[in-house]
C-alpha cells in the first residue's frame, strides 16, 4: 500500500453529436455499411488482429458483432440494431442505414430536437398507419396455398448475400430447399398451442451448392460407422423402433474423484464396478425391447460391443444441440441418470444410413414429424459459413409471414413509395395538427423533408456503380440506371423494371433524380397501388422485419439526437 493512484474524475461530454471524432465514426460506420447493402453489396474482411479465422461477409449480423465500437453514440447505435436482429434476423443493413441517415438529416436541420422528436413520431404513425392498411400500395399479401410469394422471399434473402457466391441455377435449388425444409416444420395436426418445429442444418462443406439437400427426421453423423454391413436394429411386436435417449455421460467415468471422497472396499475396481452397472444398463434395455440408443455424451466401448450383439444399434455423441429435436422427433425424455434407471422411451419409423461427400450418417425416421435436415453444401468453409446465416435468416422469414402473411416491395421501392406518400400527406395536413405538435408549418415541412430524404438515401444505397437512380411519379417506385448515361438521357429509354419488379416500363410514368437531388420534385397526388399485385422473380421483404427496422431506426435516432451528455468512468 506504499502508492495509490488517485482517483479520476467522470469525464463529461456535451453535446456529443456535434464533436467532430463522433461524426467522423458515425460517418464512416454508416459508409462501411451502404457498401455493404443488397445483392451488389461490397464484402468485407473482418479480423480482430490478434488472431483468429478471418470473417468475409456482408451480413449485418456478423459485421456488427465483429466490428469494434468505441464510441457511446455509435454503441447505442449498435446495439439497437443487433437487438433487431436478434429478433427478426433480417433487416438489419436497412435499420442501422436508415438511423445513421436520420440522425445526419435531422442533425443539419435548424430545428430543436425536442421539435424534431415530435414531429419525427409523427412521421412514423403516418409510416405504420399506412403499411397497416388495405390501401397500401407497396405491400403483398402472402398466399400459403402457393409458393410463388414464398419463393420470391426466399429468393430474395439469399440474393441479398453476395458473399455465399451463389448462381442462379442455385439460388433457385436452394430457395426450394429452404422452402420444403420450413414445410417440414409445420405440424400436421392443428392444435390451441402449436409450434413450428426444428430444421437442423447439417454441414458438409468442400461439395457443390447443388448437392444440397432435405431429409425428413434427423441425421447423426458417425465417422465408424460400416456401410457395407447390412443394418439390423432390433423391432417392436408392432415394427416400430423403440428408442432410448441418453444426456448423460455412458463411458464408465461416472466416479469423479475431483466431487469428493470415495470409500470403497478392498479389492474393489471402480472401472469394474462402473461397467458392471453399464452392462446392466444394457440388459434393461434390451429387456424392454429398445432397438436405438442415442447418447448426447460417450458410450463405453464394451456396452457398444454388448449392444450390437443383441441388434440394438448404438450412436454416441451426438450433441447437445440435437437433444431438443430429438426428444420432440421421437415422444422420449432424456435419461439424465444411470443410478438408478428411469426410462422414459419413444418410438422411430425407421432407420438408415446416409452418405453425403466422405461423411456418413445415421438418418432417424419418425412416422411424423416437424423435424427435418438440412444437407447444405458449399465450396468453401468461407462461403458455407455466409450462407449458413443466409438459410436460417430465410427460414426465420417465412416464420414470421406464417404469423403475419404480409411482404413488402424490395429493392428500394418501398422505401421511395413511402418517402412519396409522405411528401403527399405533408402537404395535405390541417393547422390544428401543427398546434398538437407545437411546431410551424416550415418547422414540419423540414423534419418532413429530411425524414423522406433519408428513405431515399437507403434505396440508393443499394447501387455501388455509380449509375443514377429514379423514382417514377406515378407509383413513387425506384428505377435504376446503368452506368454511363448522362442525366440528360430520355430514361424511359434506358429502364426496363422498377426494383422491385412489380412494375415494367409500359406507360408514360414521368420522373425524377435521386442521387444528390432528394425532394426536388414532390408528386402531385398519392401514390397508385401497381395494378398487377402477382409477377415471377419479384424482390419482397420481410413485413415485420421491416416494419420493425422502420420503428427502431427513428426512436434509436431521436435517442441519440436527444443526448445531452456522455458521461464516462475513467477509473
Amino acid at each position: 500500500m506504499s502508492r495509490l493512484e488517485a482517483k479520476k474524475p467522470p469525464l463529461f461530454m456535451s453535446d456529443p453529436l456535434t464533436r467532430d471524432a463522433v461524426r467522423q465514426s458515425l460517418s464512416l460506420l454508416s459508409g462501411i455499411l451502404k457498401s455493404c447493402y443488397g445483392p451488389a453489396g461490397r464484402l468485407k474482411q473482418l479480423h480482430n488482429g490478434v488472431g483468429g479465422c478471418v470473417c468475409t461477409t456482408s451480413q449485418s449480423a456478423a459485421i456488427l458483432s465483429r466490428l469494434p465500437v468505441t464510441h457511446h453514440v455509435l454503441r447505442v447505435l449498435t446495439a439497437s440494431v443487433q437487438n433487431h436482429i436478434s429478433r427478426f434476423s433480417d433487416c438489419g443493413l436497412f435499420t442501422a442505414i436508415l438511423c445513421c441517415n436520420l440522425i445526419e438529416n435531422f442533425k443539419s436541420l435548424n430545428v430543436a430536437p425536442c421539435t424534431v422528436i415530435k414531429i419525427s413520431k409523427h412521421l412514423l404513425g403516418l409510416c405504420m398507419d399506412y403499411l397497416k392498411s388495405e390501401a397500401c400500395g407497396c405491400r403483398v399479401s402472402v398466399d400459403f396455398s402457393s409458393v410463388e410469394t414464398l419463393l420470391c422471399l426466399v429468393r430474395s434473402v439469399l440474393t441479398s448475400k453476395p458473399a455465399c457466391m451463389l448462381s442462379k441455377p442455385e439460388v433457385d435449388h436452394l430457395s426450394m430447399l429452404i422452402l420444403k425444409a420450413f414445410m417440414f416444420t409445420v405440424p400436421c395436426r392443428v392444435e390451441t398451442n402449436a409450434q413450428l418445429g426444428k430444421c437442423v442444418i447439417v454441414p458438409v462443406k468442400g461439395r457443390r451448392v447443388v448437392d444440397s439437400a432435405v431429409l425428413p427426421g434427423l441425421l447423426i453423423e458417425t465417422p465408424e460407422i460400416q456401410l457395407a454391413k447390412p443394418l439390423t436394429v432390433k423391432r417392436t411386436c408392432l415394427n416400430m423402433i423403440k428408442i432410448a435417449v441418453f444426456c448423460v455421460s455412458m463411458a464408465g467415468d461416472g466416479f469423479n474423484s475431483e466431487e469428493g471422497t470415495i470409500t470403497v472396499h478392498r479389492g474393489t475396481s471402480l472401472e469394474t464396478s462402473e461397467l458392471n452397472l453399464l452392462l446392466n444398463v444394457g440388459k434393461q434395455l434390451i429387456n424392454d425391447e429398445v432397438g436405438l440408443v442415442v447418447c448426447q455424451k460417450v458410450i463405453h466401448p464394451s456396452l457398444k460391443q454388448y449392444l450390437k450383439e443383441n441388434h440394438v444399434m448404438a450412436v454416441d455423441r451426438a450433441g447437445l444441440s440435437l437433444m431438443e429435436p430429438l426428444t420432440r422427433m421421437t415422444g422420449s425424455k432424456p435419461i439424465a441418470s444411470i443410478h438408478p434407471l428411469s426410462p422414459s422411451y419413444g418410438s422411430l419409423e425407421d432407420v438408415r444410413i446416409e452418405s453425403f461427400a466422405s461423411k456418413h450418417f445415421v438418418h432417424l425416421i419418425p412416422k411424423e414429424t416437424d423435424v427435418c435436415s438440412l444437407v447444405l453444401c458449399n465450396r468453401n468453409e468461407t462461403a458455407w459459413d455466409e450462407l449458413k446465416r443466409a438459410c436460417e435468416t430465410a427460414e426465420h422469414v417465412l416464420q414470421l409471414t406464417i404469423k403475419e402473411p404480409l411482404a413488402l416491395l424490395g429493392g428500394g421501392c418501398t422505401e421511395t413509395h413511402l418517402a412519396s406518400y409522405i411528401r403527399h400527406k405533408s402537404c395535405s395536413l390541417s393547422t390544428s395538427s401543427f398546434n398538437d405538435m407545437d411546431c410551424s408549418r416550415t418547422q414540419y415541412q423540414l423534419v418532413s423533408d429530411g425524414f423522406c430524404r433519408s428513405l431515399e438515401s437507403v434505396a440508393c444505397s443499394l447501387n455501388h456503380d455509380g449509375g443514377e437512380i429514379l423514382a417514377d411519379m406515378v407509383y413513387g417506385h425506384c428505377w435504376f440506371v446503368p452506368s454511363g448515361f448522362s442525366s440528360v438521357s430520355n430514361w424511359s429509354d434506358l429502364v426496363s423494371k422498377c426494383g422491385c419488379g412489380i412494375n415494367g416500363n409500359t406507360e408514360n410514368l414521368g420522373w425524377r433524380l435521386l442521387r444528390g437531388q432528394f425532394g426536388s420534385s414532390v408528386i402531385q397526388g398519392c401514390p397508385e397501388e401497381p395494378s398487377v399485385k402477382a409477377a415471377d422473380f419479384l424482390t419482397l421483404d420481410c413485413f415485420a422485419a421491416k416494419c420493425s427496422g422502420l420503428q427502431v431506426a427513428l426512436e434509436t435516432a431521436n435517442l441519440i439526437l436527444d443526448l445531452s451528455y456522455v458521461i464516462e468512468d475513467q477509473n
